[in-house]
């Protein structure tokens, strides 16, 4: 019973926060399979590796030193960090290097960073709720941890891994080939570091006032990382509202139609297109847009490298047709 409790607060709050990253991420949205791959690559690969590297990396530190602090210390500061970042961060990798073109924007990097955290997040709040909370203090214990990991502190493991993602997104946008190959490693380098800082804080300052010292640095970081997630949206809304109004001014698509594909309207417009039996072609018309869009801005930018003539032809084509089967109000 205990356990199942553990289980269900630990993963489903976590599924919660990575529908929300994704809902995040509106204006070109990301194929569903490959955020669950994320998802399931950081509460398997990425939570399982980690678990068993930092064990045998700390029984190391403990064998070498002889000291029980010594080795707490260099696995909670050190060696976690490292592993669980990096661990983390080749989910991020493996979509840049094999799918490079949904790897589109700054925001995609932050989404599927984020969700590859909760994901790691979900099974290593399973393990702190019974062991940590149960196990040593019962079911109050279970409640306490739960409320800390969930509540305090869920967006940590999503804040650390945001910032390899933004490194990997960068590298993708950039023209420059020194932040091409640079971007990606500061990335990681700003997810290990910031992830260390939190950990040692933890260590550094006991009691009471120490925690909440802990939570009011932590929040800091959550309401920069959030004010800067809000900025790059606004950012990616600029993009589409500029390289669509080509396809407006052609007849392309409608006003209203390029209202909703460059805001937040196209809520609206889903939610319309779901009361007609429309969704999913609705769906599919305004991923047509948002894809037409970013792949004129990387013409723009790194020039017919990849095809994106091709691919913009291809999408312009597409349109009549899916607009068709859209919502009569999309």
């Amino acid at each position: 019973m205990a356990f199942a409790l553990a289980l269900t607060l630990g993963i489903v709050p976590m599924f919660g926060f990575a529908l929300f990253i994704r809902w995040l991420d509106r204006f070109e949205e990301e194929p569903r399979w490959m955020l669950a791959g994320s998802f399931l690559w950081g509460a398997v690969i990425a939570c399982g590796g980690a678990f068993v590297l930092n064990t045998l990396l700390g029984l190391s530190i403990l064998a070498v030193t002889g000291s029980e602090e010594a080795a707490n210390f260099g696995t909670t500061s050190f060696v976690a960090p490292v592993v669980e970042e990096s661990l983390k961060g080749l989910a991020v990798l493996l979509v840049f290097a094999c799918f490079r073109h949904e790897f589109d924007s700054i925001v995609d990097g932050i989404t599927y960073a984020g969700i590859t955290a909760t994901g790691f997040a979900a099974v290593e709040n399973v393990l702190y709720i019974y062991r940590d909370g149960y196990t040593e203090h019962g079911l109050e214990g279970l409640w306490t941890v739960a409320f800390i990991r969930i509540v305090l502190v869920g967006w940590m493991h999503p804040f650390f891994t945001a910032f390899t993602g933004i490194g990997f997104a960068i590298a993708r946008t950039t023209r420059s080939p020194a932040l091409r190959w640079s971007a990606p490693l500061l990335g990681l380098a700003l997810a290990m570091l910031t992830h260390a800082f939190h950990n040692t804080l933890a260590i550094w300052f006991g009691g009471v006032e120490g925690f909440a010292l802990g939570i009011a640095v932590d929040w800091i970081g959550y309401a920069c990382m959030a004010g800067f997630i809000g900025w790059r949206i606004l950012c990616e809304r600029d993009l589409l509202r500029r390289h669509l109004a080509e396809e407006l001014a052609q007849g392309r698509i409608t006003a209203a139609q390029y209202a909703n594909a460059s805001s937040f309207t196209q809520v609206r417009a889903h939610v319309t297109a779901i009361v007609h039996g429309r969704y999913r072609a609705t769906r599919r018309f305004y991923q047509a847009l948002g894809e037409l869009a970013h792949h004129k801005e990387h013409l723009e930018r790194h020039g017919d490298e990849h095809g994106h003539s091709a691919k913009i032809a291809e999408y312009r084509a597409s349109l009549p047709g899916l607009a068709a089967r859209a919502s009569g109000r999309a």
